[in-house]
């Protein structure tokens, strides 16, 4: 039998909104059509921005793997990061587990792909920590697609919504997110992904045209799927 393994709490509140996901895009006419699950959340792995741009990134690799290595001899058939950042560890991670680890960072830039053929220039909001190790550009590069990144001074506007908005138990401000899209746009960007769970907590609060793709959402999707879910209106296609 499937399971999924959900290694949360970076932050929580996107943990909780990835299984709202998950049930919400789930065909299921009774419990039992839907997949099974362990959610954990472990909000005390240090922060992974700090640990990434200062180096000291051992802490939270082992915290990861060990928190993988717990899903997997609980029966998890597969694990889901709802958090960007994390991704940095992702190969690293995989390379030490039998258990497919899902990549939201290829998964988001394929849905774009697909969602937009010709996109060129696609527009990555995220956390420093994600930018500074390029985790994103180095997957839209495999892919003949450019990564674009904000400006120092929008950075600062998307990093302040993560961190002093969403992570605060604030809902966010539209007038912050407006400046954003106004200047990604500016930019040329064909589309943008919200490359933070922060910011797919952001879009519950604030929907948002079709210009953005969320990663959590496709995160939730590929989750699924490689559980012997049913995509609600949709084929499932790996």
């Amino acid at each position: 039998m499937s399971k999924l393994g959900v290694l949360g709490g970076m932050g929580p509140l996107a943990t909780q909104l990835l299984y709202k996901m998950i049930i919400e895009n789930t065909e299921a006419s009774c419990d039992q059509e839907h997949i099974d699950m362990i959610i954990l959340s472990h909000a005390k792995i240090p922060d992974r921005t700090a640990a990434i741009k200062s180096g000291n990134t051992k802490e939270v690799f082992h915290a990861l793997l060990d928190d993988i290595i717990m899903l997997g001899k609980n029966g998890c058939t597969a694990i889901a990061i709802p958090c960007n950042t994390s991704h940095y560890f992702y190969h690293a991670l995989q390379a030490e587990s039998d258990i497919p680890i899902i990549n939201m960072v290829a998964s988001s830039i394929e849905d774009v792909i697909a969602a937009k053929p010709g996109a060129k220039k696609i527009g990555i909001l995220a956390t420093d920590g994600t930018l500074y190790a390029d985790i994103y550009k180095k997957e839209c590069a495999e892919r003949c697609v450019t990564a674009i990144y904000p400006d120092a001074d929008i950075q600062k506007i998307v990093m302040d919504i993560i961190y002093e908005q969403i992570k605060k138990g604030e809902k966010g401000n539209p007038e912050d997110f407006a400046k954003i899209d106004a200047h990604l746009k500016a930019l040329g960007c064909d589309g943008a992904i919200l490359a933070c769970t922060e910011l797919s907590c952001y879009k519950e609060y604030h929907p948002l045209d079709s210009f953005y793709t969320d990663s959590l959402e496709s995160l939730c999707k590929k989750s699924i799927v490689m559980c012997g879910g049913k995509l609600k209106g949709e084929k499932n296609d790996l």
